[in-house]
């Protein structure tokens, strides 16, 4: 049997990864400034972490949610300090996509409406209703396209509230800040004006945080940058630091019940390991202090690269854009420089998506190598 082949591949194998650091089956070691989508939080096998999984899998790794789980408890109790959220309700679940057909979910329950408003550019997973509110008609099938979904431009509330005083829009989803789609962000006024239009119209607001969540804005979620509160909030990728956790911080307007959700490997043991061992060394670390502070340090040291036409995002979530298509310079830097950096749907643009545990000196190696590869790509 062969692979599917959906993924173009670069001809490297890695077999060992240290914090920012992966080496390959031939040695060579390679800065990561990618985590794998920004996956890796706490960086690549950090002890404590690695501790607490082989501990767990030593004793229990899964059981179904028919059982006590104590874990689920301690996680949704930790989760609820670091984030400042104390009072939002925890359901965990294994993804993304996942968490965000959930949250949709909740939502239509909630007000018996169905219609969602999305945003140019957005990307919140490749299920059902997740694929449908993601803008990119390449990968929505027919049968996803079923749902009844209209997309807007950031940054322009009066379009947003002509579609919600409609009266059929069940939830407006909204990344913190954009991943896929280039790192594009609402203002703050736009999203104070969208938390109230959302409340006028008994609209749900989901913040989906999976990739722009747990730190990586220099905020424990980016949305905490605008002051609003969100009725739903949609995690992944970071909460697990690559052991697949997923889930949903559901605000106290919403009643559960039996059986509304449900999920059969999500808050499972191991999965729960995973997710405590990420909160402590975060808390431990104060890893969003080093967020911050290596943020700075970026917007200063990045000046020193002459052609760069803007640098998007925020913490360590960010993007540097030219006025060329950087497929070429994102190969030279993996192949040659031996540093790993993302691509978007902004062709123009290289993602920059680092564990939270980078150091200043990582950004100096990546200056270094981007300034010589520009100019190598210009001879």
């Amino acid at each position: 049997m062969n692979l599917f082949n959906v993924y173009p591949l670069y001809d490297i194998t890695p077999v060992k990864a240290i914090d920012c650091t992966i080496i390959d089956d031939k040695g060579v070691e390679y800065l990561d400034l990618y985590s794998g989508h920004g996956v890796i939080s706490i960086g690549h096998t950090q002890p404590d972490y690695v501790a607490k999984l082989k501990n767990q899998i030593d004793n229990l790794g899964f059981y179904s949610n028919a059982i006590q789980n104590p874990l689920q408890v301690e996680l949704a109790q930790k989760l609820g300090k670091l984030s400042g959220l104390e009072d939002y309700e925890l359901f965990l679940c294994s993804s993304g996509a996942e968490a965000n057909e959930n949250a949709l979910k909740l939502a239509s329950f909630h007000n018996g409406k169905s219609r969602v408003v999305a945003f140019h550019n957005s990307f919140h997973g490749r299920t059902s209703a997740a694929v449908a509110v993601t803008d990119n008609k390449k990968i929505v099938a027919p049968i996803n396209a079923q749902q009844e979904v209209t997309f807007l431009p950031l940054n322009q509330i009066e379009l947003v509230e002509a579609e919600l005083a409609k009266g059929d829009v069940t939830a407006v989803i909204i990344e913190g800040i954009q991943g896929v789609g280039g790192l594009d962000q609402g203002t703050t006024e736009f999203f104070q004006a969208l938390e109230k239009a959302c409340k006028k119209h008994d609209v749900i607001l989901i913040l989906d945080e999976v990739q722009s969540g747990y730190g990586r804005s220099g905020k424990f979620f980016a949305f905490q940058h605008h002051a609003i509160n969100a009725d739903i909030i949609s995690v992944a990728k970071g909460m697990g630091n690559g052991f697949p956790v997923g889930a949903i911080l559901i605000s106290p307007k919403f009643e559960a019940s039996f059986g509304l959700l449900g999920t059969t490997f999500g808050g499972s043991h191991l999965s729960c390991a995973a997710g405590i061992a990420v909160l402590d060394v975060i808390e431990k670390l104060d890893l969003q202090k080093n967020v911050n502070e290596v943020y700075a340090y970026f917007l200063e040291k990045i000046k020193e690269v002459e052609g760069i036409k803007q640098v998007k995002g925020k913490g360590l979530m960010l993007g540097v854009e030219f006025d060329f298509d950087v497929a070429a310079l994102r190969k030279k830097l993996i192949i040659e420089k031996h540093i790993f950096t993302g691509s978007a749907n902004n062709k123009n643009l290289l993602r920059i998506l680092p564990p939270l545990t980078v150091k200043k000196g990582d950004i100096d190696t990546f200056v270094v190598a981007l300034k010589e590869s520009l100019e190598e790509l210009k001879n």
